[in-house]
């Protein structure tokens, strides 16, 4: 069994670490990771982070210094997270798909005291060493430390950005623990649960909806360093989990793949799907394979598990993303003289969040209007169904208003992304001179398939009321994403604005 060296570092004094270490402390040979075809048991895992915390401290780290990582899912990234929280210091995990500038970016509003990474990503750190993004000698140049708190703070995530620059939500090590707490409830991850985890560790989905409430439960995770569709097949064919998450896009991925047909799915208790609105139609074809697609709601400053669907209820609600996750208050609301205002059942309102889960508030921008008195306006709006289960119809910056009329591009979205040879879709708003703004669909053929703007009208019109038509339908090769998957709806009306501009 693997040995901490002496002299490391023990201040457990954050709830995340407390947790670990009594996982660690109550069974030492028990496997918690498997990455590469390799078994790592808690006593390896905490040794690796015994380790990074002292070669942390030995370069200057400190409370309250943020630490990130640039590199693929690995071991070490979640050792490091753990040296993190050893040490009191703050995790940033940085997205590797970013362009240099933006790297440089996000590293300098964050003020980052030191860089690891995996071996992939050694010439774009040398390039932001050189950049001055980061300090070459911490003690040298050592960056300011973030205040120190009762509960200490663990996990700064940046936002991807959809709808402007990227913003850093910080989360603490008990709100952490608070949200694994809330995923294991609803999910039923304990001691027997096997998950397989191929999406991004850089992006809260991928780090905190099942990857840490796993680890956290006392349950494995295997780590694949990234999403290939024939790869996650193989291991649900092989290693047999129980969990696993995935994004839209990725379920198109597997689906269409030659080994969908042939592979077991039997071991999964249930697929957890999110990060944008899931077309029902991905839904229904892992439905008819046994496997329960539920759905879950958050964001990178909610924690993110903040609305879910447990697995029984994810056939039967298939649109829906759940009800309020365990300790999590939600509203819906509408503002009426600055002040929001909760809406009737049924009707749509802007979700407000409030919870443990909770970021405790965006760095360097502490009055931020999104997160005030103890809730987070999300910016998404959604209805209340019957016993609590909601349904999200789209963002509010998404809303297109024409005519005076709301027009949610969900509505739209769904019909269209459930028809044959449709990839993805998307629905925007663009300036009209008579009704204020337009909805506009723009759609992702599937490679081969042939579309026409006739069939996709006709498919949608006779569901929507006249107002709520797609004024222009538009095909395009590829629609404009985020790292997990979204469709950055504003580069899109930037691209068809200027594709106007120039026709």
């Amino acid at each position: 069994m693997s040995q901490a060296p002496p002299g490391a570092p023990r201040t457990p004094t954050g709830a995340l670490d407390a947790r670990w270490q009594a996982l660690v402390a109550a069974a030492p040979g028990a496997i918690v990771l498997r990455a590469a075809s390799q078994d790592f048991r808690r006593a390896d895992l905490e040794a690796l982070a015994t380790a990074e915390a002292l070669a942390l401290q030995d370069d200057g780290v400190q409370p309250g210094h943020i630490v990130a990582w640039l590199g693929l899912n690995t071991p070490a990234m979640l050792a490091l997270l753990l040296a993190c929280a050893r040490l009191g210091a703050v995790f940033l995990p940085l997205n590797w798909r970013l362009a240099e500038a933006e790297l440089v970016a996000v590293c300098r509003h964050a003020g980052v005291a030191q860089l690891r990474g995996s071996a992939d990503q050694r010439a774009m750190a040398a390039r932001l060493l050189a950049q001055g993004a980061v300090p070459q000698l911490l003690r040298e140049a050592a960056p300011p430390a973030l205040a120190l708190q009762p509960d200490p703070l663990l996990l700064l995530a940046y936002t991807s950005g959809t709808t402007g620059l990227p913003k850093g939500a910080l989360h603490s090590q008990s709100g952490l623990w608070a949200n694994a707490q809330a995923a294991q409830q609803v999910q039923g991850l304990g001691e027997a649960s096997r998950t397989l985890t191929v999406l991004p560790l850089f992006h809260v989905g991928g780090l905190c909806i099942q990857t840490l409430p796993t680890v956290l439960a006392g349950g494995q995770v295997c780590l694949h360093p990234r999403f290939e569709p024939g790869a996650w097949l193989d291991e649900v064919a092989a290693w047999r989990p129980s969990h696993s998450l995935l994004v839209p896009a990725a379920m198109r991925a597997v689906q269409e793949h030659a080994r969908w047909p042939h592979t077991d799915f039997s071991s999964l208790q249930a697929l957890y799907c999110g990060s944008s609105v899931v077309p029902p139609g991905l839904i229904h074809a892992f439905a008819r394979r046994g496997v329960p697609c539920a759905q879950v709601y958050g964001s990178t400053e909610t924690g993110p598990f903040s609305i879910a669907q447990t697995p029984q209820d994810a056939n039967q609600r298939v649109g829906q993303v759940g009800q309020a996750a365990p300790g999590v208050q939600v509203r819906l609301v509408h503002i009426v003289g600055g002040q929001g205002v909760d809406v009737p059942q049924g009707d749509i309102g802007e979700i407000w969040l409030r919870g443990p889960a909770l970021m405790r508030g965006y760095h360097r921008e502490p009055q931020h209007p999104d997160f005030a008195d103890g809730w987070f306006h999300t910016g998404d709006l959604a209805r209340c169904l019957e016993h609590g289960h909601h349904e999200v119809v789209g963002r509010s910056k998404d809303m297109v208003i024409s005519g005076g009329e709301n027009i949610y591009p969900a509505e739209i979205e769904n019909l269209v992304a459930a028809l044959p040879g449709v990839a993805d879709c998307a629905v925007v708003g663009l300036p009209d001179n008579r009704w204020g703004e337009v909805p506009v669909l723009v759609v992702q053929p599937q490679p081969g398939a042939t579309l026409t703007e006739a069939a996709l009208r006709a498919a949608v019109e006779p569901h929507l009321a006249r107002y709520k038509h797609p004024r222009r339908v538009l095909l395009l090769a590829e629609l404009p994403r985020t790292a997990l998957g979204k469709v950055q709806k504003a580069a899109l009306v930037a691209q068809l604005l200027q594709q106007h501009t120039q026709a």
